[in-house]
């Protein structure tokens, strides 16, 4: 979570009054503000008769023609409806040039309460918020990061060269015997949940409905006796031929990687379409040209270790630059905003509902999940990825890390890139909403990490 998306959306309808008093701020934590605001009646009368112009274009009542109707019997017959729209076009405005006038600047909307509207007198309310904490920076010179030597055996790369040969595998057809161990049954399958069975009180054989989604899949590879192949799979088509038709079931254990599965029981229906062996390429210079821009097997191990040394490398560096924020934030407590909170437990939600919808997941299945419960979860982590974004962004202010314009300009053009899109066009859509400043503080956090990192050395 970015500083900008800590601080963006969420004091656009924000205001406060000309003539409050620095007495009328209260303050209630290190986070916590209240203003009591008051309106002159001035504004008051000037935005009441904005209004009853605005009601007199377009109301219709018996005995008036549109646009004629007397003040008098506007200010009557909408009071109400006056008031309201009073409200929300004086309270975001007023309290907003009020905050500004205070030094204050809002984190979360403005819970107002005790407003006091009558008619020739001030509109008087309060106006309680949340701001960002002062955060007296300590510590962040001494930091110091693990850097682990990095290192690839030759054994590393031999296990990258053999699940490259797998990944080039070939399946020739095998005819004339039935399936063995080793070989692959190439099938056709549909599984269908089955219904749920109870212990306790209930029958055999009672139970309520299965749950998961009926499964259908054509030429599926399915390794007899293979390591990733369920002995509930292997046992049915050991000793079947093509053409064969087996019916089994399979209880998927509650980790199983494909959620759709996990924990369910499935009755299978599969019918053998042909058997086939699995051969490897050999490792020569041959099978190096077919890989791409290669002459030799001594090219392919080079880029090999290589692209291992640098993944690696990579890991160790996040790694070591987790460990630095959390040492930082170790070394500066202060109260974290609760509506900041808030907003990343909803970001962080987001991110997993969407990856467990790429896994399969439906919207019924997400419905009936305990929200509460997953939101308590995040709160810890919502807690230090807020105290992270502030604390770095305190960082780059003490060191002057400034993001260049072309630096902003690669990264457009990157997500230009990625989007299929064009930088004018990615520009114009983060602008409508706003993501300019967050894409500019992002950067700025990822070089503040970097230089925390470097001169941790």
């Amino acid at each position: 979570m970015s500083p900008a998306e800590i601080k963006d959306g969420t004091t656009k309808e924000s205001t406060t009054p000309e003539i409050a008093t620095p007495e009328s701020t209260t303050k209630a934590s290190a986070t916590k503000r209240e203003i009591a605001v008051e309106i002159p009646v001035e504004d008051v009368n000037r935005q009441t008769d904005t209004l009853i112009q605005k009601y007199q274009k377009v109301a219709r009542i018996p005995g008036f023609r549109r646009g004629h109707i007397p003040a008098s019997i506007i200010r009557q017959r909408f009071s109400e409806e006056i008031k309201t729209d009073m409200v929300e076009a004086l309270v975001p405005r007023f309290f907003r040039r009020e905050a500004e006038r205070l030094s204050l600047h809002p984190v979360s909307q403005p819970r107002v309460t005790d407003l006091y509207l009558h008619q020739g007198e001030p509109l008087r309310f309060k106006a309680a918020f949340e701001v960002l904490p002062e955060i007296k920076l300590e510590g962040y010179k001494e930091l110091r990061a693990d850097k682990p030597e990095i290192a690839v055996s030759e054994a590393d790369v031999e296990q990258a060269l053999t699940d490259l040969r797998e990944r080039h595998a070939s399946f020739n057809p095998v005819e004339g015997r039935a399936l063995a161990d080793g070989d692959f049954a190439q099938v056709s399958l549909d599984g269908n949940p089955k219904a749920e069975q109870k212990s306790g009180d209930q029958k055999s054989g009672e139970g309520k409905s299965g749950e998961g989604q009926p499964v259908h899949m054509d030429e599926v590879l399915v390794e007899i006796a293979g390591k990733n192949t369920m002995p509930e799979f292997t046992e049915p088509l050991r000793g079947s031929i093509a053409g064969d038709e087996r019916t089994f079931d399979v209880n998927y254990p509650e980790d199983t990687e494909d959620k759709r599965l996990a924990g369910k029981a499935f009755s299978y229906a599969v019918k053998v379409q042909s058997i086939k062996q699995k051969s490897l390429p050999e490792l020569n210079d041959e099978f190096a040209k077919q890989l791409g821009e290669f002459q030799t097997m001594d090219d392919v191990r080079k880029t090999i270790r290589e692209q291992m040394e640098s993944e690696r490398k990579h890991e160790a560096e996040h790694a070591a630059k987790d460990k630095l924020v959390g040492e930082l934030i170790q070394r500066n407590d202060f109260e974290v905003p609760d509506s900041l909170i808030e907003q990343q437990i909803d970001i962080r939600l987001e991110r997993g509902l969407r990856a467990l919808a790429a896994q399969g997941l439906t919207a019924e299945q997400m419905k009936k999940m305990d929200l509460q419960r997953l939101r308590a979860g995040q709160r810890e982590q919502a807690i230090h990825d807020v105290r992270a974004a502030l604390l770095l962004e305190r960082v780059a202010e003490e060191e002057n890390i400034q993001v260049g314009d072309e630096e902003f300009d690669r990264e457009l053009e990157a997500l230009a890139k990625q989007s299929k899109q064009t930088s004018e066009a990615v520009r114009a859509r983060l602008t409508r909403d706003g993501g300019l400043d967050r894409i500019r503080t992002r950067i700025r956090n990822e070089k503040t990490l970097e230089f925390l990192y470097h001169q941790s050395a």
